[in-house]
């Protein structure tokens, strides 16, 4: 076992693909990484005294490479390990008990280089789970198959070893830390993330150092928490925990752009934007190119309306991080209002080009046909209006192969000259021009809310998605699995084939089509808009915002009941889907049933106090009950929330340790 673990440790560490052979090759004559231009007394000549066994027969395999090699000489030494394990405690046996254990130990620590650099980390957490026999008491071993299952995405699991590991080494303030940042993200266990927050808080001055982070923790806990919170003065008490936790970590660490950024964006939510915008400056002046900052920049200026300088921030932050699937579709919504439909749809197409380079998939449900929709819609430009799609469900409708490229404008001035000038002085209010569309909020006719893409790492419009752990509603963490799986039930019943890989590429994918089909629906065009719908319907028939995209398009085409129905099963799917709620609310309000409006749009109020649609539509069904009075309250509350409504809820932006 020693001599197969040093030849794996020498492949490893002291050789390289280029100077490797393969066993069944006799050895170059030189090494491949000797000088050719030295010749003579340092040229070695490779020569082997002894040639290798060659076995025939099934399930035989031979290593091709140093990694290979590497790999099945640890895995053959574990095997031997796990043979000749002594696990007996007794003292008589304490002195093998430790030879044993360190030689797994160094064999496992090799493991993990070999299969870390492959990327098999689930191969990994299981060699790693094997290795348990000989953890009793050892730190090293428990934290070695905790991290392996973090990046296994075994999360749950994860942090059940990691709170062992905290019994063993509890005076290492990293270890709950990283059992707080599993428990904000996909879990979404927030009691028990805010427990480990607390742990390193009040750990006292042996981990000062990480009390700053442990705040933060904090914050981000109570931030968290506060949108879940179903009752308004709940959320109001969680949110000023959270202001305080992000002050109290800023204090702590005042060079640490992270904290200056999660106050900010707490003060954001709040719809503190002045105050937001101080301590953004603070967050990009220590980290200049941060994305998150960059984004909530934009996003500040957005909600003082200032749109143009929103889109130059987003643009900007594009050109550092081109691959941001949360910058590009809030810089969809932007250019929605700033230049324009068509611009809004190359940059859909954009993302599809992203999508498709970043990831190597296919789409069993594609025909082909969905690709070329935005092709057929943007080829050309000046007539957007009056294109018209080809028809859908004709199979022999063929793609069309001319399509205009993107280009976006970027600012040649350096990155934080460009922030630094948008953080002193902003155009007055009166540059920014109103698109046609736009409507005050005490506007009783139809009209288009901005897409609510408040969701976390975990949930981005009701999608689990990489993207942010941000506002999710606990109710949406269960609706999001419940969706999932009826999505993968009626999808096995369309096709046999199975999306390949995880989930999270498909969800980016599903993403990309609402948001062409939110820019169709806002241009008045439901043909286009229902085709972009289907083709997220593809991927996820069962997703609250694809039944919800369908109520709009039913909206949109003057089908009323069609559209009560799909956001009833919107809802039953999310009943915390606080459009779904504004828009059904407005179609019992045209129906006359207005107590059965007013409780929904109430019920939406508790979800979501910032939401000025709900406020507004409120307003409108208390009018229409003659109780003008309270009626006035909500008007006046819609207008106050809208003149700080930012383009993209503040919450698109992740929230994570």
């Amino acid at each position: 076992m020693t001599i197969a673990r040093q030849l794996a440790e020498i492949l490893l560490r002291g050789m390289c693909e280029q100077s490797y052979w393969n066993p069944l090759e006799d050895p170059p004559c030189q090494s491949p990484l000797d000088d050719p231009l030295r010749k003579g007394a340092n040229t070695k000549t490779y020569t082997l005294t002894r040639k290798a066994r060659v076995y025939s027969g099934e399930n035989i395999f031979c290593p091709q490479e140093n990694t290979e090699e590497a790999l099945l000489l640890l895995l053959i030494s574990e095997s031997m390990a796990n043979r000749d394990a002594v696990l007996s405690r007794i003292p008589e046996h304490k002195s093998d008990r430790l030879i044993s254990l360190q030689s797994a130990s160094v064999v496992y620590d090799l493991l993990t280089i070999a299969l870390g650099r492959r990327g098999q980390y689930e191969m990994l957490s299981e060699c790693l789970e094997r290795a348990m026999k000989f953890a009793f008491e050892e730190f090293h071993l428990w934290y070695q198959f905790a991290l392996s299952l973090m990046a296994a995405g075994k999360s749950a699991r994860a942090v059940k070893v990691l709170k062992e590991c905290i019994r063993l080494k509890p005076d290492d303030a990293t270890i709950p830390l990283l059992a707080a940042k599993l428990c904000m993200g996909s879990l979404h266990w927030l009691e028990e993330a805010e427990k480990f927050a607390k742990t390193v808080v009040d750990a006292g001055e042996k981990t000062s150092e990480f009390k700053a982070k442990g705040y933060l923790a904090l914050g981000l806990t109570y931030s968290l928490q506060a949108t879940d919170a179903s009752l308004r003065g709940m959320q109001e008490v969680l949110q000023r925990k959270a202001l305080l936790a992000f002050q109290r970590a800023h204090s702590l660490s005042p060079t640490d752009h992270q904290a200056a950024f999660y106050l900010a964006l707490q003060l954001a939510i709040s719809r503190q934007i002045p105050e937001a915008l101080g301590y953004v400056r603070q967050a990009l002046q220590l980290q200049g190119d941060d994305a998150n900052s960059l984004h909530l920049l934009a996003l500040l200026l957005s909600a003082q309306k200032h749109y143009h300088d929103a889109l130059n921030i987003i643009d900007m932050a594009l050109s550092e991080y081109p691959e941001n699937f949360i910058l590009l579709f809030s810089k969809v919504k932007l250019e929605s209002l700033c230049r324009g439909p068509d611009e809004a749809l190359l940059t859909c197409k954009h993302m599809l080009q992203i999508w498709k380079s970043c990831y190597n998939l296919t789409n069993p449900s594609d025909s082909g046909r969905g690709s070329s929709l935005l092709d057929r819609t943007i080829a050309d430009r000046r007539q957007l209006n009056t294109i018209t799609l080809p028809d859908f469900s004709d199979p022999e409708t063929v793609s069309d192969s001319s399509s205009s490229s993107s280009s976006f404008s970027r600012t040649e001035s350096p990155l934080h000259l460009f922030v630094s000038s948008h953080l002193h002085s902003h155009p007055k209010p009166d540059t920014f021009v109103w698109p046609p569309a736009a409507r005050s909020v005490s506007d009783p006719g139809p009209r288009q809310e901005p897409s609510l893409c408040n969701s976390p790492e975990v949930y981005f419009h009701g999608f689990p998605s990489l993207f942010s752990v941000s506002s999710v509603h606990a109710t949406s963490v269960a609706a999001s699995r419940v969706e999932q799986a009826l999505s993968e039930v009626a999808s096995s019943l369309q096709s046999s084939t199975p999306k390949q890989g995880p989930l999270h590429p498909w969800m980016t994918l599903a993403q990309i089509w609402l948001h062409a089909a939110e820019v169709y629906i806002g241009i008045g065009k439901p043909a286009e808009a229902t085709a972009c719908t289907q083709e997220a319907a593809n991927l996820f028939p069962m997703s609250h915002n694809v039944l919800y995209m369908r109520g709009q398009v039913a909206e949109l085409r003057g089908n009323i009941e069609e559209a009560r129905r799909w956001y009833e099963e919107a809802l039953s799917i999310s009943p915390t889907h606080v459009k779904s709620m504004q828009r059904l609310a407005l179609i019992l309000h045209q129906l006359g049933r207005y107590s059965l409006a007013e409780k929904i749009l109430r019920d939406a109020v508790q979800v979501n106090s910032t939401a000025h649609e709900v406020w507004n539509g409120l307003g409108e069904v208390l009018q229409a009950q003659g109780n003008d009075a309270a009626a006035t309250e909500c008007f006046l509350t819609a207008l106050e929330l809208e003149a700080s409504s930012p383009a993209v809820p503040f919450t698109i932006i992740p929230r994570v340790l």
